[in-house]
């Protein structure tokens, strides 16, 4: 090899190198303490609303079961003073 391709040689591998050590950069942006507990206060928040409506939608379901079962042993109360009345008779 002669020095000019000696040259190119070295210089197609610093480009290489070069290219091979480049990463992208990671854009973050600073967040200020104030900023993050503002952040933190209103992720809490939201976790808050949705276990209230989780809590209030489990109690309506409860209710209407409960009420389900009133309206049951109300309809056996029936038929069981209706049986007794038949029976007495």
């Amino acid at each position: 090899m002669n020095k000019k391709q000696k040259m190119l040689k070295k210089t197609a591998k610093r480009a290489k190198a070069r290219h091979n050590k480049h990463t992208p950069p990671t854009v973050k942006k600073y967040i200020s303490k104030g900023d993050r507990a503002k952040m933190l206060a209103q992720e809490q928040a939201e976790m808050a609303a949705k276990a209230n409506a989780a809590e209030k939608a489990a109690k309506v379901e409860g209710e209407q079961e409960v009420a389900v079962e009133t309206v049951e042993t109300a309809e056996q109360k029936e038929a069981s003073q209706a049986a007794e009345a038949k029976a007495s008779e």
